[in-house]
């Protein structure tokens, strides 16, 4: 089996990667990246691609399935760049799919394309809407109408969605502090004990899973062939204040919701941040995950739990660790420098 994935260097890319070269039915896979990685797993050929703006279909000629994971979260100031990258580069990933005539396609959806249903654990029936206010959820849920035309024209494709909680691993953590926190931010910030007390927005519930589990996941969607339509892939058990502070060995700290929506309101506008306010309104609106479905169809069961996923988290920030592809860089000085100097939130800084 020859499987294609695009965004083959990120966080979860590299993951997926790693899990289909163990993979004895896996023969060979082509990895899709704007930036080459130093690591060269086994079985594995990459290609310099722009999802939003190069030839696909030549890479997928020959393959039998496509894994699309390739997607920017930055830069929030610029949310046309998101758009041509997330919204008409997936769009243009399933064109080229049909063209190439690749019988199988794994899109990496998100519990971000959910419509709001906080405190409600819910099934893939629940609307995908998201948030429209939020950029990140804009994007997802426009993409999973796209996915829906495209199975309209091409019912011989079997396609299927992973809908994943929060997705943490030790060697990402640099790349998400990048992502979502900025510069300004320092490693030491979330050692143990170190923060008296933890300011936790009133609301905040989440899930995580590892990426080991997500890439296991996908192996799982593409090899078997009764896998379609929509799964969704989380750990247990849900995250809250309460769980967050004892992880930092600090003590939780109700803020309002909207007192610390105008807080991060206030920072993103001064360029401090690069996360969006209206990432805040989507991620206190999420609905938890039943995943009864991945685990009686797939066999997926996670490994890890929520708050495995994010210890690794945490442990990686406090190292600033990294992986061994551009996106996975390391923390270093000068890469904190480098974001300061193109505008936190004014570029992309990863794949």
């Amino acid at each position: 089996m020859r499987v294609a994935v695009t965004g083959a260097t990120g966080n979860v890319g590299s993951s997926v990667v790693e899990a289909l070269a163990r993979d004895a039915a896996v023969t060979e896979i082509i990895g899709l990246a704007r930036r080459m990685p130093a690591a060269r797993p086994a079985k594995t050929r990459y290609v310099t691609a722009d999802v939003g703006t190069d030839p696909l279909a030549p890479h997928f000629e020959g393959a039998d399935a496509v894994i699309h994971l390739a997607w920017e979260f930055q830069p929030t100031h610029q949310p046309m760049e998101t758009w041509r990258a997330n919204a008409i580069g997936s769009a243009r990933v399933f064109e080229a799919v049909g063209d190439a005539r690749v019988p199988v396609l794994v899109h990496a959806s998100s519990v971000g394309a959910y419509s709001p249903g906080p405190g409600r654990r819910v099934d893939e029936s629940w609307p995908t809407h998201s948030v429209p206010t939020a950029g990140y959820g804009r994007e997802k849920a426009y993409v999973e109408r796209v996915l829906d035309a495209f199975e309209a024209r091409h019912p011989d494709v079997r396609v299927v969605r992973l809908r994943p909680a929060f997705i943490f691993q030790h060697r990402a953590a640099t790349e998400q502090r990048r992502i979502f926190a900025g510069p300004f931010v320092p490693n030491w910030l979330v050692q143990p004990g170190l923060l008296p007390v933890l300011p936790i927005p009133s609301g905040l519930r989440f899930q995580a899973v590892t990426a080991r589990d997500v890439a296991d996941a996908y192996v799982r969607a593409v090899t078997l062939d009764s896998a379609r339509g929509a799964y969704n892939i989380a750990a247990d058990p849900v995250i809250d204040g309460r769980i967050l502070a004892e992880l930092l060995g600090s003590r939780a700290v109700t803020v309002p919701a909207p007192v610390a929506r105008m807080a991060l309101a206030v920072a993103w506008n001064a360029h401090v941040v690069p996360a969006e306010p209206a990432l805040l309104d989507l991620v206190l609106s999420l609905p938890e995950l039943d995943c009864t479905r991945a685990r009686t169809e797939l066999g997926w069961q996670p490994t890890a739990s929520s708050v495995d996923a994010m210890q690794e988290l945490l442990e990686g920030f406090e190292a600033g660790a990294g992986g061994a592809s551009p996106p996975l860089a390391a923390d270093s000085a000068a890469g904190r420098i480098d974001e300061l100097a193109t505008g936190v939130g004014e570029r992309n800084q990863a794949v």
